[in-house]
């Protein structure tokens, strides 16, 4: 991976009081600092940076277990089920699904349904990386888990997180946990760096929200993607704004993510979570402050999914 010359320089503005009426909650506190200043500045400049060993082998270990049982029970299952606190299903499923070649691709908010994921949530590498980039104090936003399977058609248009989730400011990071060891041939994420310093292109496209971003842009931008592979227990930090993609797995090997997003605790939401949790909100990391801090930017609002994921919504595309 090549690092990108130009250094950005964070400015942070001044925050104003806001009445949230919520506690702190108290956490493990981490001494952990992970991230050298080069580390952080290749953030800065490329918005993504790859974090070895971010979980260690029993959180991995886990995690895979509790995936695997899913997988097994999708079996039984020929559309998306299970409940979610947005009255859509948990589980999703790609076209290809069968009862003798499952293929789960989405879990929405794992965290609510697994004590293993919700104990990554809370501690893991990555996360004490991330609290070096938008800290001391950072919420948890929200988390998923996306899947391909071998021979799934399942990609992921290029697009944009910030442009599902408007925030007062775009200190958030999402943080991919590879479940697999993630490969070139199947369909590892690739991102475009720097783009998280351009502008905010439109998802919405003749009046349809497609969560991606145009033809024209996309074609502009992917000569120039860069895949992020390595071994199970890796992570990925992406910056919010990064144009972003993947495409189908054409191997034999499964690539599964943990997807989850925190966000500086004085980064507030402007629309609803469209993948709420009841643990939505938490204080992972330092303490509640009670504060707002608002960049500049402008963007329509997206469109909240009624399907069990966002991959519906890409399909309007």
């Amino acid at each position: 991976m090549s690092e990108a010359s130009a250094i950005r320089t964070i400015t942070c503005m001044a925050g104003t009081s806001v009445g949230s009426g919520q506690l702190a909650v108290s956490q493990p506190s981490t001494d952990a600092q992970p991230l050298t200043q080069d580390d952080i500045d290749f953030y800065w400049a490329n918005g993504y940076l790859f974090v070895e060993n971010a979980v260690d082998a029993g959180q991995l270990a886990a995690m895979i277990a509790d995936f695997d049982a899913w997988t097994e029970e999708s079996r039984r299952h020929i559309e998306p089920y299970g409940d979610t606190l947005a009255g859509r299903a948990r589980f999703d499923l790609a076209p290809e699904h069968a009862a003798d070649a499952p293929r789960l691709r989405r879990v929405a908010s794992p965290v609510e349904v697994s004590d293993a994921y919700l104990a990554v949530m809370r501690n893991n590498r990555a996360l004490d990386a991330v609290t070096q980039l938008i800290g001391p104090n950072v919420e948890f936003n929200n988390s998923k888990i996306n899947a391909k399977q071998p021979g799934a058609s399942t990609e992921v248009k290029y697009h944009q997180d910030f442009m599902f989730q408007p925030h007062t400011n775009e200190d958030l990071v999402t943080c991919l946990f590879f479940l697999d060891d993630v490969t070139l041939e199947n369909g590892p994420l690739n991102v475009v760096a720097g783009t998280h310093r351009d502008e905010l292109w439109a998802h919405w496209h003749d009046g349809v929200y497609t969560g991606a971003v145009a033809a024209e842009v996309q074609a502009a931008h992917v000569s120039d993607a860069i895949p992020v592979y390595g071994p199970a227990g890796s992570a990925c930090l992406m910056h919010t704004r990064l144009l972003h993609g993947s495409a189908p797995n054409r191997s034999d090997h499964p690539r599964t993510l943990f997807i989850s997003e925190y966000r500086a605790e004085d980064s507030k939401p402007l629309q609803e979570n469209h993948l709420p949790s009841v643990y939505q909100a938490e204080v992972v990391r330092g303490e509640r402050t009670n504060r707002v801090r608002c960049s500049s930017y402008e963007m329509e609002f997206p469109e909240v999914p009624t399907g069990a994921s966002f991959f519906s919504q890409q399909a309007k595309a």
